[in-house]
């Protein structure tokens, strides 16, 4: 049993909760455990300069983490003038996974904006704002009557080992301490879309990679099923 409970191949409790601003065209609250991120998706006419006249929308991502979100204060990255390098990584990795289930010439020329803030920290904020993002991005489209936009859902959580044994969605205390730490970012057909593992401490076998890829799937698939349930929700 881990620190909160659970088993090895168990997610932390999934809260999602759309709509839950009024002036976005998509939003959700999303809830794994005690991380929390609030994702927002903005849809705005025009494209990129260099894509004009070329009839394809296009996406880009934002990401924070607020002040407050972990233990200690994090500095705004406004008050220092320019994004950290950990930022810019995850705001790139948000976008490529979105963008991989995004028919552009559905879009045609217009922009998502998909803005991810991270209200309370307690590991793999990165996998669910990419989670939350799918669902913002879901309600904004369907708003607009471009639900084509979007052909199929992604998900990412991650995974890692810890004391030898491999674990589903490492929270903050057994990320620190992995041996090995994996994100995952998957399609709702199981297709990979990218998979970031680095041995922190030792290296691991291609049996234990195989091995986590299996408990990610199995996790991205009940992420899923949380993510349609969100998505299709009624508005109120």
């Amino acid at each position: 049993m881990r620190n909160d409970g659970r088993r090895a191949n168990e997610l932390r409790p999934l809260e999602l909760e759309p709509d839950f601003l009024e002036q976005p065209h998509g939003s959700v609250l999303f809830a794994q455990g005690k991380t929390k991120v609030l994702c927002t998706a903005s849809i705005q006419e025009g494209v990129p300069r260099w894509l004009y006249g070329k009839g394809r929308g296009w996406l880009t991502a934002e990401y924070s983490l607020l002040p407050a979100s972990t233990g200690d204060r994090t500095e705004r990255e406004a008050s220092r003038g320019r994004l950290g390098g950990r930022t810019v990584e995850i705001q790139r990795l948000i976008g490529r996974s979105i963008r991989g289930v995004t028919d552009f010439e559905a879009l045609g020329e217009r922009t998502l904006w998909v803005d991810c803030d991270v209200l309370q920290a307690d590991g793999g904020t990165r996998c669910a704002a990419i989670s939350g993002a799918y669902v913002a991005a879901r309600r904004a489209l369907d708003r607009f009557g471009l639900s084509r936009t979007l052909t199929g859902p992604v998900a990412a959580v991650s995974v890692g080992i810890v004391d030898g044994e491999a674990l589903l969605d490492l929270d903050y205390s057994e990320d620190s301490q992995a041996e090995v730490d994996m994100n995952v970012v998957m399609t709702g057909d199981g297709e990979l879309v990218e998979v970031q593992a680095t041995a922190e401490r030792t290296p691991f076998t291609r049996a234990r990679l195989d091995e986590l890829l299996e408990l990610a799937s199995a996790g991205i698939e009940e992420i899923a099923t949380a993510q349609e349930e969100a998505a299709s929700a009624v508005r109120a």
